[in-house]
């Protein structure tokens, strides 16, 4: 198992990303989290196998029918586990 931590900039907030990127993890046996961050920007935290996490970042780039992806930050990260794949609610004060 291989862990990331993807930062997705673009057209990422409003357009259900999250629900969208929870949808495909779950199809591709992955675990983490997904969470909206300052700057309209969307971070998940995703663990997997090494196929199915390029599967997964394959997807990112696209994201949903509504996104417009501008850039995919990708960072290998020390293996961690999650028992499922999560949406949290975000922690920052916004004006959407």
């Amino acid at each position: 198992m291989s862990t990331v931590n993807l930062i997705i900039k673009g057209k990422v907030q409003g357009v259900y990303y999250r629900v969208a990127a929870k949808e495909e993890a779950e199809k591709l046996g992955i675990t983490g989290w997904v969470q909206y961050i300052n700057e309209g920007r969307v971070e998940i935290m995703a663990s997997g196998t090494q196929e199915h996490l390029e599967q997964f970042i394959e997807w990112c780039n696209k994201g949903p029918e509504k996104a417009e992806v501008a850039n995919v930050i990708v960072t290998p990260l020390s293996e961690e586990t999650f028992d499922e794949f999560s949406v949290l609610q975000e922690t920052y004060p916004h004006d959407i």
